[in-house]
Parts: structure tokens; C-alpha cells; sequence
């Protein structure tokens, strides 16, 4: 089971497989996509990235359906469609599925996979030729090189990291959360540390739910989140959350 970044495109990591010497070694059965219901819109990123993880996709998982109504399902599974026509798509809630629906399915097997593949590899091949001849002449045709690698660039998607060795206050994060949290994040993780709890606290973002888990801290106590989002203001968000961090007490 290989696991992607939530906004990965799955071809390149298809061709990982079907184009190096691992395709002796491993044989890829089907890609899965998990698709947030009570966020997910197909026009919601108008991103290429989001828009090949379903038209790649064999499997659609429709997840957390019980947080919405069946009429958005619904909704859901006609926009869905009209990105791949015939998608298998499998309602969950909390990510729970049969395993026979979705290990050891065979899908691959039909030799899609490596059609794509050769004609992903055919492609680049043909612009890396493309590219070599354009550095010997100069280049008037005006179309554009589309690169796999490079999709998170071009969809505007990035990452801003956060680190303190102080902890913040349990009210001023939570007003971040509510009042000022980017409506471009999709996405964050992180490990907490508030003033008013000896506890570690796990914490995950989709979306505008976030979910808290309390641990104890086995090491040095500090505050670490990454939020992933679209065309981010690195410098605002550093700011924001700085205006968390608890005060520092001096002595009287």
C-alpha cells in the first residue's frame, strides 16, 4: 500500500512503478482515491492535480458521508462522474470499507496501467526532444510544457512550517482557528503544546474540522504544525500563530 501526499498526481507515481526496474518486482493492482464529502467539490481547486486523482483513480472512496445530506451525495457522485465516466465509487464513513472491495482487486491486471505508461513516457520523451531542440533554436510555436513533476507549482499549492519552543494559549489558538484560520489551507498537522495542559495534543485539520489527541511528551515540549494550502501568505500565517504563544511571566 503506497500512500501519496494529498495532493499528489497519481501518474508519475504510477510510472515509479511501470517504468523502472520495479515493474519486475511489484505489480500495481489499483489506485485508490479518498474524496472528503463534506468539502470536495470538482471545481473546488481548479487544479490539475485534484482533477487526475479522480480521472486516475479505479476506486472512488466517497468519504464521511454521515456528515452530510444524501442529496449532496448525490451531488457529489453526478460531479464525480462527469469526471470519469463509470467510476466505482464506495461511500464510507470514517474511512471504513470492506478490504475484499478494495485489496487484491485485480484492476491492474487488465493492462491499462501500462498503456498509460507508454504513453506518459512516449510524451515526455518527446517534449525532453522538444525541450533539447528548443536550446538550439529559439522557440516561437507558444505552447506550454507541461511537466508532472512540477504540479504542485503550477497549482499554486505549498506548505508553511511552524516551530516554538513556547507554547501557546489554549483561547488565542482557538480564535485563530475560528476567526483568522486562510480559507486556502485544506490541510494541518501538527503536535500542540498550551500553556494550561501538561498533555501533548496531536492535531489535525481538514478542511474547517479539526481533531485534537492527547498523549504524554517523551521529549523536549514545543509547538510543530505544517499547513498545506493554495497560494499561501507565509508571513501572515507566521504571525498569526505567533500571536498564540503564551506571554512570558517575569518575576514580581
Amino acid at each position: 500500500m503506497v500512500e501519496t501526499t494529498g495532493v499528489a498526481d497519481p501518474l508519475p507515481v504510477t510510472l515509479t512503478f511501470l517504468g523502472t526496474e520495479l515493474r519486475d518486482m511489484t505489480r500495481l493492482d489499483s489506485i485508490l482515491t479518498l474524496v472528503d464529502a463534506e468539502s470536495f467539490a470538482p471545481d473546488l481547486f481548479n487544479s490539475q492535480a485534484a482533477f487526475s486523482q479522480i480521472a486516475y483513480g479505479d476506486i472512488i472512496i466517497l468519504n464521511k458521508t454521515d456528515l452530510v445530506s444524501s442529496e449532496r451525495l448525490e451531488e457529489l457522485e453526478e460531479g464525480i462522474r462527469g469526471i470519469k465516466s463509470g467510476a466505482r465509487i464506495l461511500r464510507a464513513e470514517q474511512g471504513k470499507v470492506p478490504l475484499p472491495l478494495i485489496i487484491d482487486i485485480k484492476i491492474g491486471d487488465a493492462g491499462a496501467y501500462q498503456e498509460k505508461a507508454a504513453e506518459a513516457i512516449a510524451a515526455q520523451t518527446h517534449d525532453e526532444q522538444h525541450s533539447d531542440h528548443s536550446e538550439h533554436h529559439h522557440d516561437h510555436s507558444g505552447h506550454e510544457h507541461h511537466d508532472h513533476s512540477n504540479h504542485l507549482e503550477n497549482d499554486g499549492f505549498m506548505s508553511v512550517s511552524f516551530q516554538s519552543d513556547r507554547p501557546f494559549t489554549l483561547k488565542q489558538f482557538q480564535q485563530f482557528l475560528d476567526n483568522h484560520l486562510p480559507e486556502n489551507v485544506f490541510r494541518a498537522k501538527g503536535v500542540l503544546w498550551f500553556q494550561e495542559s501538561p498533555a501533548r495534543h496531536f492535531f489535525q485539520l481538514t478542511g474547517k474540522r479539526f481533531q485534537l489527541d492527547d498523549d504524554e511528551w517523551s521529549g523536549p515540549r514545543g509547538n510543530q504544525l505544517v499547513f498545506i494550502g493554495r497560494d499561501l501568505d507565509k508571513d501572515a500565517i507566521q504571525q498569526l500563530l505567533e500571536n498564540c504563544i503564551a506571554p512570558v511571566l517575569l518575576p514580581a
